[in-house]
C-alpha cells in the first residue's frame, strides 16, 4: 500500500476552482492508485479511526453509496445525517451545527441546495468540508468524470469535451475541471440556459494557465463535431421537477442520439452523471452502446471520493 500525500490535509473541497492544476492531478493520481489497490484486493485503511458526517438535504444514490462505502474501505466510519436526523434547517443555524459537528467528526460531506450553506459550514467548522453537490457546483462528480476520461483516452489535455444540455451545476464544475487540466470544454445549450457568467469567467481565467478553450454554443450539431467526449445530464435538475415539461419542449434538439453521435469522432465516448431520463436527454441505443462509459463513470465516483477523503482528512 502506497502512502497518501499529506499535501492537502485539512483543506476543504468545495470547488475545483480552489485547487491548482498540480493538486487536481494529485487527486486523480490518488484515485487511480486507490482503484488499482482495491481491484487487487489490497486494503488501504488510510482513514482508520476517523469519522465522516454526511449531511444530505437532497436525495442521492451514487453520492451516498460512494462516500459511505469509500469511508468503510478507507478504514473509517460514515454517519448519514438526513434533514430528519439533525436540527439544521429546523431552527439551528449552520454556524452552530458546524461548530458542534466539528468537535465530534473528522470531516463533513454535505449535499444541499444553496451553495452558501456549504460556504457557511466551511467558515465555522475547523475540519474539512466536502461539497457533495449544490445547485451551483458538483465538483466531486467531475473528479470521477476526469478519472474515467483519462482511463479511456490516456490523457485529458487537448481533448474536446462537449456538454449537451442545461448549463447547470455539473456544467459549471466541468468548466472548472477542463480549465485546470487543459481540456477544451463546449457547453451546448438552448438560449437562456447558459452557464453562470461569473463561473465561466473564473474558469476562463484558470484556462489561461493550461491553454484550454471554453465556449458556449446553441447549436448542438456544430458543437459536437470532432468531439472526443460527449457529456449529458437530465434537463431538469433535482428541485426543478416542476419545470420538466417546459424544459423538454426547449431541449428536444439536445438529445444525445445516433444522429448526434455520428458527428463526433469515431472513438468518442459518452458520459452521463446519472440518474438518466432514458428517451429524453439520451437514447437507450447510446446509453447502452459501445461508446458509453456511463457505468465506468458511476463506479469511479467511489474511487474519486475516496481520493478526496484520503487526501483532505
Amino acid at each position: 500500500m502506497q502512502a497518501i500525500s499529506k499535501e492537502l490535509k485539512g483543506r476543504d473541497f468545495i470547488s475545483i476552482h480552489d485547487y491548482t492544476t498540480e493538486e487536481i492531478e494529485l487527486i486523480l493520481e490518488t484515485g487511480a492508485q486507490l482503484k488499482k489497490e482495491n481491484k487487487s484486493g489490497i486494503a488501504h485503511h488510510h482513514l482508520a479511526g476517523k469519522t465522516l458526517g454526511m449531511i444530505f438535504q437532497k436525495a442521492s444514490t451514487r453520492t451516498r453509496v460512494a462516500f459511505e462505502v469509500g469511508m468503510y474501505q478507507l478504514g473509517g466510519h460514515a454517519l448519514f445525517l438526513s434533514p430528519r436526523d439533525i436540527q439544521l434547517g429546523r431552527g439551528e443555524s449552520v454556524k452552530d451545527t458546524a461548530q458542534v459537528l466539528a468537535r465530534m467528526l473528522d470531516g463533513i460531506m454535505i449535499r444541499t441546495f444553496e451553495h452558501e450553506e456549504v460556504l457557511e459550514l466551511a467558515k465555522w467548522a475547523d475540519i474539512p468540508i466536502i461539497n457533495g453537490l449544490t445547485d451551483l457546483l458538483h465538483p466531486t462528480q467531475i473528479i470521477g468524470d476526469m478519472m474515467t476520461i483519462k482511463e479511456h483516452k490516456g490523457t485529458l489535455k487537448g481533448l474536446k469535451c462537449v456538454f449537451v444540455g442545461d448549463g447547470n451545476n455539473v456544467a459549471h464544475s466541468l468548466l472548472f475541471g477542463g480549465a485546470k487540466v487543459g481540456m477544451d470544454i463546449i457547453i451546448a445549450c438552448p438560449p437562456g440556459f447558459e452557464p453562470d457568467t461569473d463561473i465561466l469567467n473564473l474558469a476562463r481565467q484558470d484556462a489561461e494557465q493550461t491553454g484550454a478553450t471554453l465556449s458556449v454554443m446553441t447549436d448542438p450539431q456544430e458543437a459536437v463535431r470532432d468531439a472526443d467526449i460527449i457529456y449529458t445530464d437530465v434537463w431538469a435538475s433535482m428541485g426543478q421537477e416542476d419545470q420538466a415539461e417546459e424544459k423538454e419542449a426547449q431541449f428536444l434538439r439536445y438529445q444525445v442520439n445516433r444522429q448526434l453521435m455520428n458527428l463526433a469522432r469515431k472513438d468518442a465516448i459518452v458520459l452521463h452523471c446519472l440518474p438518466a431520463k432514458r428517451g429524453k436527454e439520451i437514447t437507450d441505443e447510446i446509453m447502452d452502446g459501445p461508446q458509453s462509459v456511463v457505468f465506468d463513470e458511476a463506479e469511479n465516483r467511489l474511487h474519486a471520493h475516496k481520493a478526496i477523503m484520503a487526501l483532505v482528512m
